[in-house]
């Protein structure tokens, strides 16, 4: 007998009859002889309707009331399926994410998770129930509900695999698994049987929206099992591990992030410590830095400039404290530009394999794709990117690894 946790994201549960699919999957699992845990998002669009109803009510809602009121779609959900599963003949008991024992930090709507007591859920596995946990939230130090932001029912799942030390942690999706790029896109991309956690990692950080990238953190932490599987084709999917055993590919995926924009910090004085008063000053008001560029001169007492990129919503308040900042800081001017995109290539295989990043430039050359920054590590290159191009240079750098 095995331990499962089986997640079901929101399109998984979007109506009825997908409810009652996600009933069968879950009752034919426990049929096999499996312990299951199940975690659910909330039904399709239910989150932007409550958070369409609170600015109804007001354009600045409390985040702690604003918590309270998304967390009801995963409790709507949970409610139904354990209702679907005991139509099905199976005993089923669901738990809101703090009767479940996740506690979380004080963040209101981006929280992380501190520790999961698992003594309830463990107790009611034993006595032969399913156990249906809403995704997406916990309780904090406080007793206040808080979620766990976008992607947080990964999380969650993730988190109580660990904490059960299951055997095998199921992340049901719409698609058919992790693939080579987003298939909407790429009609030639690759379904992948297997990738690591590392790689798995980069993708899901770079755009790829199969998993969130903090539950693959944490599966990696704590060396969950982890696959990712379509709960509409139920075809085998990918399994997410710390070491494939295929032979390796130099590149496993290709990905887009179109939520990117750029900041320039024109003319700081040629000097040590201007990074660190710009990047220090961006980090206490919790303004999360990507790439960034220096450009300077050989001259001794030029003036220089740093670029660097953040998400589009994150533009404008770094550009007010950057202005704000102006005498302080020493420099002349700050620009800003939105409408861009990042499009990266990840493999471990590059590693030992030379000319890759040749290799994805010339794609970008071939399909008339102007760079306009470069960011490299061990296993990933991204460039930034005029967004009106990220379609054909998607396609274009896929092509060049792929076909």
């Amino acid at each position: 007998m095995a331990l499962i946790v089986q997640k079901f994201g929101g399109t998984s549960v979007a109506n009825t009859e997908r409810i009652f699919n996600v009933a069968d999957i879950v009752t034919k699992t426990a049929a096999a002889g499996n312990q299951v845990v199940v975690v659910v998002s909330a039904q399709g669009d239910t989150t932007d309707d409550f958070i369409e109803k609170a600015g109804e009510i007001t354009s600045n809602p409390p985040a702690r009331e604003m918590d309270v009121l998304l967390s009801a779609g995963e409790q709507i959900s949970m409610a139904l399926l354990a209702m679907a599963i005991e139509k099905l003949g199976f005993r089923a008991t669901s738990l809101t994410g703090w009767q479940a024992g996740i506690r979380t930090d004080l963040n209101y709507g981006s929280a992380r998770i501190h520790k999961v007591k698992p003594e309830r859920i463990q107790s009611l596995l034993d006595r032969n129930r399913i156990v249906i946990v809403a995704g997406f939230q916990g309780i904090n130090s406080h007793d206040s509900i808080t979620t766990l932001g976008r992607g947080g029912s990964d999380t969650t799942a993730v988190a109580i695999a660990a904490a059960l030390h299951a055997d095998l942690c199921q992340i049901y999706t719409d698609v058919d698994g992790v693939y080579t790029a987003d298939p909407r896109i790429v009609p030639g991309a690759k379904k992948l049987d297997e990738i690591t956690f590392d790689e798995m990692l980069e993708l899901a950080t770079l755009g790829a929206q199969v998993l969130h990238n903090r539950s693959v953190e944490m599966a990696k932490k704590y060396n969950v099992d982890l696959e990712v599987v379509s709960s509409l084709t139920r075809n085998p999917g990918t399994k997410v591990k710390e070491v494939t055993s295929v032979e390796k590919m130099i590149i496993s995926g290709v990905a887009c992030d179109k939520d990117t924009a750029r900041v320039t910090v024109c003319g700081l004085p040629d000097e040590p410590g201007k990074a660190f008063r710009v990047f220090s000053l961006l980090a206490k008001n919790k303004i999360n830095i990507d790439i960034i560029l220096q450009t300077s001169s050989n001259q001794p007492g030029t003036k220089q400039d740093i670029s660097f990129t953040v998400a589009t919503a994150s533009r404008e308040a770094a550009v007010k404290i950057l202005e704000e900042n102006k005498d302080r800081l020493h420099f002349d001017s700050v620009t800003s530009q939105d409408g861009l995109a990042k499009v990266s290539i990840v493999g471990s295989g590059m590693v030992s394999n030379p000319g890759v990043a040749a290799k994805m430039f010339e794609a970008l050359s071939d399909a008339h794709v102007n760079i306009l920054m470069i960011a490299t590590s061990e296993i990933k290159i991204s460039v930034v990117i005029d967004i009106a191009d990220s379609g054909r240079a998607l396609r274009a750098v896929h092509d060049k690894f792929f076909e």
